[in-house]
């Protein structure tokens, strides 16, 4: 039963240790890419893991040291994959708020029209942006 919480939290491991290098490299198609595998091996090791914990299994000698790096490494590429994806979903929001500015300058900007009237100031249109992660 631990041989399948191992494995599995490995997939696991590594499926994060892609996605932080994608995300690190802000290469985000491939992070996205990836996700569908992330979200694959943490089903197999949450299912693996409850399991185990069902049945009552524990890690005993050799595997008790093995879990116990897996769970520091799963831990620490979990934080730092958060780290990453918040980075990233904010960089997003800074290029779409520069392209939304960007898209109507003068809305923004007072100034004079026809006949020497104030302009009117116009509402930039809604934008909407649909991404597949």
């Amino acid at each position: 039963m631990m041989d399948a919480v191992i494995t599995s939290g490995t997939r696991l491991a590594e499926a994060l240790r892609l996605e932080n290098e994608a995300l690190a490299a802000l290469d985000l198609a491939r992070a996205a890419s990836l996700a569908t595998a992330k979200m694959q091996a943490s089903d197999a090791f949450a299912a693996a893991t409850a399991a185990a914990s069902k049945t009552g299994t524990r890690a005993l000698g050799d595997e008790r040291e093995t879990t116990a790096a897996l769970a520091a490494r799963l831990q620490t590429l979990g934080a730092e994959n958060r780290r990453l994806l918040e980075h990233a979903i904010a960089l997003q929001s800074r290029v779409i708020e520069t392209i939304a500015g960007a898209a109507l300058p003068r809305a923004a900007a007072p100034g004079y029209g026809a006949m020497g009237r104030a302009r009117a100031l116009r509402q930039a249109p809604s934008l909407a942006v649909s991404a597949r992660v």
